[in-house]
This record gives structure tokens, C-alpha cells and sequence, in this order.
């Protein structure tokens, strides 16, 4: 397809550092074929997300998650029949299954154009390839961010660029407040960071003159914030926000410090200082990536487990165990460094 303007529809339904992770590849589409245009296919729960990148025209709504709870009310009520509807009403010269399981393959199916992903041994559910027009190699052992490059490249028909990934994102801010935001929340019990560490943590950028900021979502999530800002005496409880509105936030951040959750992939994207802290799961091949971004692991036997909860059964002074090697001394030495070089 080089040199041939193209329409393309990208298929990336969810979650947040998985749409982060898909950037690049725009970018590098863009730069290879002047006039490409991107539509988006996304849970409507990221709708605000694909728009970021200057590369999509339009984004399109998925209610799969919400369906998932009551298929007969969304058979009955026609919602499932009028957007397979206006799929199909819509022509593009290629469609890029960009997540590889079957419930983006299917819907990627409804659209009209030649479908495209990776083939059976690079997929996670090698099922979703039965989809595929196009079925393209890539290794499994590279991180997501560049087997993604890889398919776009391949699918599009460009030389895949040697550059580092450029997420097409607006930089951190010139005009960053002084301020340090905290992503204490995240999905698995495993991947949260103590929360007498965070107190820590927020004591010692008070004493260093840093404000500490704290986004949430829901409930649990408000309340694990109120009792660091509690305990810690400092810091204050963001309102809730849409995920623009934490974009914006974190890309005036003087620093961020996050567990292994969707924010710290975009803190990282926008090249804000960053430190990224992995107990439960691994950065090497789904790690936040960032030109100011730095991911700590734990150093335990059993880490990265990969377990929604810690199963460590010794005694050990933080739960989950795994953290006790990645101390807020350690995490705040790495966080002034990263500031200190941006």
C-alpha cells in the first residue's frame, strides 16, 4: 500500500495501556503514508482515548463490556443489531486487528474491507486468526508496543522504522506545576503498592516542598486515597475526572509514581517523569515505555507471580511480600533522578 492513500480501520477495544501501546504505530503509519486515515473501534468506556492521537479521524463505540452483563436485553432492545448495522455501512481498504482475541476479531468482521492480525503462533487466542484475511508473524517475545509496529508495517506495506516510539502525544507540559501525582490504584489486590509505603512516600515529598496529588475512580479507590492523605498529613484528593482530565494533569506533573495501571502507560507516553513499580506482573514485555520513564521490578522468589492475589504464606513486614524490595526510599531516589534528568 505504500504511497497510496489509505482508509483504515484500527480494532484496539481495551484497556488503557493496550491503547497507549497502539500509538506508535499510527505515528509510524502516518510518517510512511501521507493522507492515511484512522478510524478507532474501542470499548465506549476509552471512547476519549483514540482521539488523542492526531492520526484518527473518528472513533467508534463499543458496548461489549456492558452487553457481556445481559446479551438477551441487548438482543431485544436492537442495540447489538444497529451496530453491526452501521459497521457494515462503513468500507475500508484494510481493518487492523490490533488486539488479536475473538471478541475484537468478531466485531472487526462486521466492517467492510480486507481483515488483518497476527497469525496463530502470535496471537493470544489463536482462534481469532480463523478471522483474519491477513495473517502476519510476529514475535511473542517482543514488547507490545513493537510487535504492534511490526503488524502495522506488515499489513501496510512499510519499512518498519529503527526510530524509538513516538506515541504522537503532546510532550509534558513546559508549564508543569510543581506538583507530584500518585497512581495508587490499579485492578489486581497483587499489584497495589503498600499503603504505608505510599504514606512514606508522600511524607517525603512534603518534606522535599512537593504538593502530592491524588486522582480515583470509584469508591474503593477515593478511600484508599483519604486514608494516605490521612495518615501522611499532606497531599490532596483530585475531584473525579473524566480520563482527558487526568491527561491533562499528569502532563503537567512535575513527577509521577504509579503501580503497574493504565495511567502510569500514558504518565510514561507523555514523557513526564515517571517511575513505574512491578511486583505481581513484568515489565519486560507490556512495561510503561517513556523517554523519562523508569520501571522498578521486585526482587522475591516468586515475583512476577502473575496472580490476581498474593499467595505468599511467610510472615513479611508489607503485603503483597514482593514489594519489601522496592521501599519508598528507593522509589524516591529513582523519582528525583528522573526529574533531575528531564
Amino acid at each position: 500500500m505504500s504511497g497510496k492513500a489509505v482508509r483504515v480501520l484500527v480494532v484496539k477495544t481495551s484497556s488503557l495501556g493496550d491503547l497507549i501501546h497502539t500509538f506508535p504505530a499510527l505515528t509510524d503509519a502516518r510518517r510512511a503514508l501521507p493522507g492515511i486515515e484512522f478510524d478507532w473501534l474501542v470499548e465506549e468506556a476509552f471512547v476519549e482515548v483514540p482521539g488523542w492521537h492526531p492520526a484518527v479521524k473518528e472513533v467508534l463505540s463499543l458496548g461489549l463490556r456492558r452487553w457481556r452483563k445481559d446479551w438477551r436485553k441487548t438482543w431485544k432492545n436492537g442495540e447489538l443489531g444497529k451496530f453491526r448495522k452501521s459497521l457494515k455501512a462503513r468500507s475500508y481498504d484494510l481493518i487492523i486487528d490490533a488486539q488479536g482475541l475473538l471478541k475484537s476479531a468478531l466485531p472487526a468482521r462486521w466492517a467492510r474491507g480486507r481483515l488483518a492480525g497476527y497469525d496463530r503462533r502470535s496471537v493470544r487466542e489463536p482462534l481469532a486468526s480463523l478471522f483474519y484475511a491477513r495473517k502476519y508473524r510476529v514475535s511473542r517475545e517482543l514488547h507490545a508496543v513493537e510487535r504492534i509496529r511490526r503488524l502495522f508495517a506488515l499489513a501496510l506495506d512499510y519499512p518498519l522504522p529503527e526510530t524509538a516510539p513516538e506515541f504522537g502525544l503532546a510532550s509534558a507540559d513546559p508549564a508543569r506545576r510543581e506538583e507530584l501525582v500518585f497512581l495508587h490504584s490499579t485492578t489486581w489486590a497483587s499489584k497495589h503498592w503498600p499503603v504505608s509505603y505510599w504514606v512514606q512516600l508522600t511524607q517525603m515529598a512534603a518534606t522535599a516542598g512537593f504538593p502530592v496529588a491524588f486522582p480515583w475512580h470509584g469508591p474503593e479507590e477515593r478511600l484508599r486515597a483519604e486514608k494516605i492523605l490521612e495518615q501522611a498529613d499532606h497531599g490532596v484528593l483530585l475531584p473525579r475526572m473524566g480520563l482527558t482530565g487526568i491527561k491533562q494533569r499528569l502532563q503537567q506533573a512535575a513527577g509521577v509514581v504509579g503501580v503497574d495501571t493504565g495511567l502510569a502507560h500514558l504518565a510514561a507516553a507523555l514523557d513526564t517523569p515517571a517511575v513505574t513499580l512491578y511486583g505481581a506482573t513484568e515489565a519486560g514485555l507490556t512495561g510503561a515505555l517513556g523517554r523519562h520513564q523508569k520501571n522498578l521490578s521486585a526482587d522475591w522468589p516468586c515475583s512476577p507471580c502473575l496472580q490476581r492475589d498474593c499467595s505468599y504464606q511467610e510472615p513479611a513486614p508489607v503485603r503483597p511480600a514482593c514489594y519489601q524490595t522496592l521501599p519508598p526510599e528507593m522509589v524516591w531516589s529513582v523519582l528525583q533522578q528522573q526529574m533531575e534528568a528531564s
